[in-house]
């Protein structure tokens, strides 16, 4: 299956439309159903090795609610982080910064879009760069700049993305069935058409040599990448 990637209606909805907040909801739900949550905090913990300050970056952020899913799964063995979280919308939820200070978690809202604050950004700004459902809705150029100033920016990069396959498809079509709203039904589709396959994210990495890449399939339908870099 080609890759091809195409506008998605939640994007093209105002932050406050009753279409676009249910979409939110739904999303919520599916990384839930996906897992997402508890893959990427184990993959935070496998990468705190001693080395990586818990300062986080977060990309697409949205309202909030992924990263405070997984800072609930860290609350034990990461009892505080600062975290930065990164979104073209002003919609983190009031109440969400207030549950990560439960967690003893620091927080900061910036509105950008991620390749525009990336290229602002000093280098070396964080500990870990990470992002859930974001990559896939850039065409190659632009992804290959974000890769490349995430690179800069951080020693720890990691991405939870759609999988690229016939299962994945397939089982999209049923979103409906879930008590999902028309918005994600559209946009689950177009996700898993401009998703990942194969090494297709390790070959856009800038100086790949210096660098630990995993990419593989993970759970039914996701596929995840970490770099980190080496030394």
């Amino acid at each position: 299956m080609e890759r091809l990637v195409k506008p998605e209606l939640l994007d093209e909805l105002p932050p406050k439309d009753r279409q676009a907040l249910r979409s939110r909801r739904d999303i919520r739900r599916l990384n839930a159903w996906m897992g997402h949550p508890r893959m990427m905090a184990r993959i935070l913990q496998q990468c705190q090795d001693g080395r990586t300050e818990r300062r986080l970056v977060e990309l697409g952020a949205g309202d909030g609610h992924f990263l405070l899913s997984v800072a609930r799964r860290l609350r034990k063995r990461w009892p505080a982080a600062e975290a930065t979280l990164v979104d073209r919308l002003d919609v983190v939820d009031p109440q969400v910064r207030e549950r990560f200070g439960h967690f003893g978690w620091r927080i900061r809202a910036e509105v950008a879009e991620a390749v525009e604050w990336l290229r602002q950004a000093p280098p070396k700004t964080a500990g870990i760069v990470l992002s859930n459902l974001l990559l896939h809705q850039l065409p190659a150029e632009p992804l290959a700049e974000l890769l490349r100033l995430a690179a800069r920016s951080a020693p720890v990069v990691i991405a939870l993305e759609p999988r690229r396959s016939w299962w994945p498809h397939f089982c999209a079509r049923f979103l409906w069935l879930a008590g999902c709203g028309p918005v994600t039904c559209h946009d689950g589709l177009v996700s898993i058409r401009a998703g990942f396959a194969g090494r297709e994210l390790s070959a856009l990495w800038p100086e790949a040599g210096r660098w630990e890449l995993t990419e593989r399939p993970v759970g039914l339908f996701s596929h995840m990448f970490v770099a980190r870099r080496k030394g």
